[in-house]
Protein backbone atom coordinates (compact mmCIF):
# COMPACT_ATOMS: atom_id res chain seq x y z
CA UNK A 1 0.00 0.00 0.00
CA UNK A 2 1.60 3.31 -0.69
CA UNK A 3 2.55 6.32 2.30
CA UNK A 4 -0.46 7.43 3.73
CA UNK A 5 -1.83 10.53 1.89
CA UNK A 6 -3.32 13.71 4.23
CA UNK A 7 -6.04 14.84 1.67
CA UNK A 8 -7.43 17.20 3.98
CA UNK A 9 -5.82 18.75 7.33
CA UNK A 10 -8.17 16.40 9.19
CA UNK A 11 -8.54 12.89 7.35
CA UNK A 12 -5.87 11.22 6.03
CA UNK A 13 -6.05 7.79 3.82
CA UNK A 14 -4.51 5.35 2.96
CA UNK A 15 -4.09 4.17 -1.14
CA UNK A 16 -4.79 1.11 -2.59
CA UNK A 17 -3.91 0.78 -6.56
CA UNK A 18 -5.95 -1.18 -8.94
CA UNK A 19 -2.52 -2.02 -10.38
CA UNK A 20 -1.58 -3.94 -7.06
CA UNK A 21 -3.71 -6.34 -6.72
CA UNK A 22 -3.16 -9.72 -7.24
CA UNK A 23 -4.06 -11.35 -10.40
CA UNK A 24 -4.89 -14.80 -11.55
CA UNK A 25 -5.61 -16.25 -15.02
CA UNK A 26 -7.44 -19.45 -15.58
CA UNK A 27 -8.68 -18.75 -19.09
CA UNK A 28 -12.22 -18.61 -18.49
CA UNK A 29 -11.81 -16.74 -15.59
CA UNK A 30 -9.65 -13.24 -15.32
CA UNK A 31 -9.69 -11.74 -11.73
CA UNK A 32 -8.08 -9.12 -9.85
CA UNK A 33 -7.69 -9.39 -5.70
CA UNK A 34 -8.23 -6.46 -4.04
CA UNK A 35 -6.83 -8.43 -0.87
CA UNK A 36 -5.28 -12.09 -0.54
CA UNK A 37 -7.28 -14.78 -1.78
CA UNK A 38 -6.94 -18.32 -2.96
CA UNK A 39 -3.18 -18.96 -4.79
CA UNK A 40 -2.23 -14.60 -3.98
CA UNK A 41 -1.01 -14.08 -0.75
CA UNK A 42 0.33 -10.43 0.87
CA UNK A 43 0.47 -10.14 4.50
CA UNK A 44 -0.10 -6.41 4.44
CA UNK A 45 -3.52 -7.10 2.32
CA UNK A 46 -5.56 -9.85 3.85
CA UNK A 47 -8.90 -7.31 4.28
CA UNK A 48 -10.18 -4.03 6.51
CA UNK A 49 -12.09 -4.82 9.10
CA UNK A 50 -14.70 -6.97 8.39
CA UNK A 51 -14.40 -6.82 4.68
CA UNK A 52 -12.72 -9.63 3.91
CA UNK A 53 -12.57 -10.14 -0.29
CA UNK A 54 -13.33 -8.09 -3.30
CA UNK A 55 -12.69 -9.81 -6.45
CA UNK A 56 -13.01 -7.95 -10.11
CA UNK A 57 -13.68 -11.01 -12.11
CA UNK A 58 -14.43 -11.29 -15.72
CA UNK A 59 -15.92 -15.08 -16.80
CA UNK A 60 -15.90 -16.08 -20.47
CA UNK A 61 -19.52 -16.85 -21.90
CA UNK A 62 -20.48 -20.27 -20.96
CA UNK A 63 -18.55 -20.80 -18.44
CA UNK A 64 -18.50 -20.25 -14.83
CA UNK A 65 -17.62 -21.51 -10.77
CA UNK A 66 -19.06 -25.16 -10.32
CA UNK A 67 -20.92 -26.16 -7.32
CA UNK A 68 -18.86 -25.41 -4.41
CA UNK A 69 -19.65 -24.77 -0.05
CA UNK A 70 -19.34 -21.65 1.52
CA UNK A 71 -19.86 -21.42 5.44
CA UNK A 72 -19.72 -18.19 7.76
CA UNK A 73 -19.43 -15.99 5.57
CA UNK A 74 -21.74 -13.31 4.14
CA UNK A 75 -21.33 -13.24 0.04
CA UNK A 76 -22.25 -10.44 -2.49
CA UNK A 77 -22.30 -10.26 -6.04
CA UNK A 78 -22.54 -6.76 -7.89
CA UNK A 79 -23.17 -7.62 -11.70
CA UNK A 80 -21.18 -4.89 -13.87
CA UNK A 81 -21.93 -6.38 -17.42
CA UNK A 82 -23.19 -9.23 -18.73
CA UNK A 83 -25.47 -11.33 -16.76
CA UNK A 84 -25.21 -14.28 -14.00
CA UNK A 85 -26.70 -17.33 -13.41
CA UNK A 86 -26.83 -18.47 -9.81
CA UNK A 87 -28.13 -21.53 -8.56
CA UNK A 88 -28.16 -22.56 -4.62
CA UNK A 89 -28.89 -25.47 -2.05
CA UNK A 90 -31.54 -23.38 -0.25
CA UNK A 91 -33.40 -23.90 -3.49
CA UNK A 92 -32.69 -20.22 -5.19
CA UNK A 93 -32.32 -20.29 -8.93
CA UNK A 94 -31.61 -16.33 -10.70
CA UNK A 95 -30.19 -15.09 -13.50
CA UNK A 96 -28.80 -11.29 -12.52
CA UNK A 97 -28.12 -8.58 -14.72
CA UNK A 98 -26.38 -5.58 -14.98
CA UNK A 99 -26.72 -3.02 -11.74
CA UNK A 100 -28.33 -6.55 -9.45
CA UNK A 101 -26.75 -7.20 -6.43
CA UNK A 102 -27.83 -10.57 -4.83
CA UNK A 103 -26.54 -11.02 -1.04
CA UNK A 104 -25.94 -15.40 0.41
CA UNK A 105 -25.37 -15.80 4.26
CA UNK A 106 -23.17 -19.16 3.80
CA UNK A 107 -23.50 -19.47 7.67
CA UNK A 108 -23.77 -23.18 8.83
CA UNK A 109 -23.03 -24.19 5.48
CA UNK A 110 -24.09 -24.01 1.48
CA UNK A 111 -23.25 -25.14 -1.76
CA UNK A 112 -23.78 -22.82 -4.43
CA UNK A 113 -23.21 -22.29 -8.65
CA UNK A 114 -22.62 -19.36 -10.64
CA UNK A 115 -22.00 -18.60 -14.52
CA UNK A 116 -22.11 -16.66 -17.27
CA UNK A 117 -25.54 -18.10 -19.55
CA UNK A 118 -24.34 -15.31 -22.39
CA UNK A 119 -22.66 -14.72 -25.02
CA UNK A 120 -20.24 -12.11 -23.99
CA UNK A 121 -18.46 -12.08 -21.06
CA UNK A 122 -19.96 -10.89 -17.46
CA UNK A 123 -17.81 -8.56 -14.81
CA UNK A 124 -18.92 -9.00 -11.38
CA UNK A 125 -17.48 -7.41 -8.24
CA UNK A 126 -17.36 -10.57 -6.00
CA UNK A 127 -17.05 -9.17 -2.43
CA UNK A 128 -16.96 -11.45 1.12
CA UNK A 129 -17.84 -9.60 4.47
CA UNK A 130 -17.36 -11.93 7.95
CA UNK A 131 -20.59 -12.01 10.14
CA UNK A 132 -21.28 -11.35 13.47
CA UNK A 133 -21.28 -14.48 14.60
CA UNK A 134 -20.40 -18.24 13.14
CA UNK A 135 -23.09 -20.94 12.10
CA UNK A 136 -25.76 -18.51 11.21
CA UNK A 137 -29.12 -20.04 9.24
CA UNK A 138 -28.07 -19.54 5.43
CA UNK A 139 -30.07 -16.55 3.90
CA UNK A 140 -30.61 -15.50 0.22
CA UNK A 141 -31.36 -11.49 -0.56
CA UNK A 142 -31.58 -9.67 -3.55
CA UNK A 143 -31.15 -5.56 -4.35
CA UNK A 144 -32.62 -4.25 -7.55
CA UNK A 145 -31.61 -0.23 -8.25
CA UNK A 146 -34.64 1.71 -7.77
CA UNK A 147 -36.70 3.20 -10.89
CA UNK A 148 -34.75 6.76 -9.73
CA UNK A 149 -31.58 6.11 -8.26
CA UNK A 150 -30.03 8.55 -6.17
CA UNK A 151 -26.48 9.79 -5.88
CA UNK A 152 -25.86 7.54 -3.06
CA UNK A 153 -27.68 4.88 -2.71
CA UNK A 154 -28.05 2.42 0.62
CA UNK A 155 -27.33 -1.18 -0.93
CA UNK A 156 -26.88 -3.26 1.93
CA UNK A 157 -27.46 -2.66 5.96
CA UNK A 158 -27.61 -4.77 9.07
CA UNK A 159 -31.37 -3.90 9.48
CA UNK A 160 -32.49 -3.45 5.58
CA UNK A 161 -33.59 0.17 5.29
CA UNK A 162 -34.32 1.79 2.77
CA UNK A 163 -34.80 -1.35 0.79
CA UNK A 164 -31.60 -2.39 1.02
CA UNK A 165 -30.07 -6.12 1.48
CA UNK A 166 -29.81 -7.32 5.06
CA UNK A 167 -26.33 -8.49 6.54
CA UNK A 168 -25.19 -10.02 9.73
CA UNK A 169 -22.51 -7.67 10.12
CA UNK A 170 -22.51 -3.92 11.55
CA UNK A 171 -21.51 -3.00 8.24
CA UNK A 172 -23.37 -0.49 5.28
CA UNK A 173 -22.28 -0.58 1.54
CA UNK A 174 -23.29 2.48 -0.29
CA UNK A 175 -23.51 2.70 -4.68
CA UNK A 176 -22.44 6.24 -5.40
CA UNK A 177 -23.15 6.92 -8.81
CA UNK A 178 -22.53 10.65 -9.89
CA UNK A 179 -22.43 12.72 -13.04
CA UNK A 180 -19.05 14.41 -13.38
CA UNK A 181 -18.37 17.56 -11.71
CA UNK A 182 -20.44 16.66 -8.65
CA UNK A 183 -19.89 15.98 -4.96
CA UNK A 184 -21.78 13.72 -1.85
CA UNK A 185 -20.90 13.77 1.09
CA UNK A 186 -20.57 10.93 4.09
CA UNK A 187 -20.05 11.13 7.77
CA UNK A 188 -17.78 8.88 9.15
CA UNK A 189 -18.19 8.34 12.71
CA UNK A 190 -16.02 7.05 15.80
CA UNK A 191 -14.57 3.57 15.86
CA UNK A 192 -16.01 2.65 12.03
CA UNK A 193 -13.80 3.02 9.00
CA UNK A 194 -14.42 3.46 4.92
CA UNK A 195 -12.97 1.46 2.19
CA UNK A 196 -14.16 3.46 -0.85
CA UNK A 197 -14.09 1.31 -4.04
CA UNK A 198 -13.76 2.76 -7.58
CA UNK A 199 -15.54 0.75 -10.28
CA UNK A 200 -16.24 3.52 -13.42
CA UNK A 201 -14.57 6.93 -13.68
CA UNK A 202 -12.42 8.79 -11.29
CA UNK A 203 -12.76 10.41 -7.78
CA UNK A 204 -11.15 12.74 -5.39
CA UNK A 205 -11.19 12.75 -1.98
CA UNK A 206 -9.35 16.24 -1.09
CA UNK A 207 -6.27 16.00 -3.23
CA UNK A 208 -5.83 12.14 -3.71
CA UNK A 209 -7.33 11.09 -7.33
CA UNK A 210 -8.87 7.54 -7.47
CA UNK A 211 -8.99 5.55 -10.93
CA UNK A 212 -11.02 2.76 -11.68
CA UNK A 213 -9.38 -0.61 -9.20
CA UNK A 214 -8.02 1.98 -7.28
CA UNK A 215 -9.61 2.31 -3.40
CA UNK A 216 -9.06 4.34 -0.28
CA UNK A 217 -9.04 3.09 3.64
CA UNK A 218 -10.00 6.34 5.86
CA UNK A 219 -10.46 5.38 9.54
CA UNK A 220 -10.52 9.00 11.11
CA UNK A 221 -13.72 10.44 11.98
CA UNK A 222 -15.40 13.49 9.89
CA UNK A 223 -17.44 14.50 6.79
CA UNK A 224 -15.81 12.72 4.28
CA UNK A 225 -16.06 14.60 0.43
CA UNK A 226 -16.42 12.11 -2.84
CA UNK A 227 -16.23 14.21 -6.29
CA UNK A 228 -16.58 13.40 -9.31
CA UNK A 229 -13.92 14.18 -11.75
CA UNK A 230 -13.84 14.58 -15.85
CA UNK A 231 -16.46 11.23 -16.43
CA UNK A 232 -19.26 9.45 -14.51
CA UNK A 233 -18.41 8.19 -11.10
CA UNK A 234 -19.27 5.03 -9.88
CA UNK A 235 -18.00 3.38 -6.43
CA UNK A 236 -18.80 1.02 -3.64
CA UNK A 237 -18.16 2.63 -0.25
CA UNK A 238 -18.16 0.39 2.49
CA UNK A 239 -19.05 1.99 6.51
CA UNK A 240 -17.33 -0.99 8.61
CA UNK A 241 -17.52 -1.20 12.80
Amino acid sequence: MNPTLSATPTIRIRIRRSGERGHANHGWLESRHTFSFADYYDPAHTGFRSLRVINDDRVAPGAGFPTHPHRDMEIFSYVLSGQLAHQDSMGNRRVLNPGEIQLMRAGSGITHSEYNPGSTETRLLQIWITPSQRGLTPAYTEWSPPAHPSPKTLVISPDGRDGSATIAQDAEVYLLRLPAGTTVTHDLTTGRGVWLHVIRGTARIGNTILHPGDAAAIEQPGSLEIHSEQDDLETLLFDLR
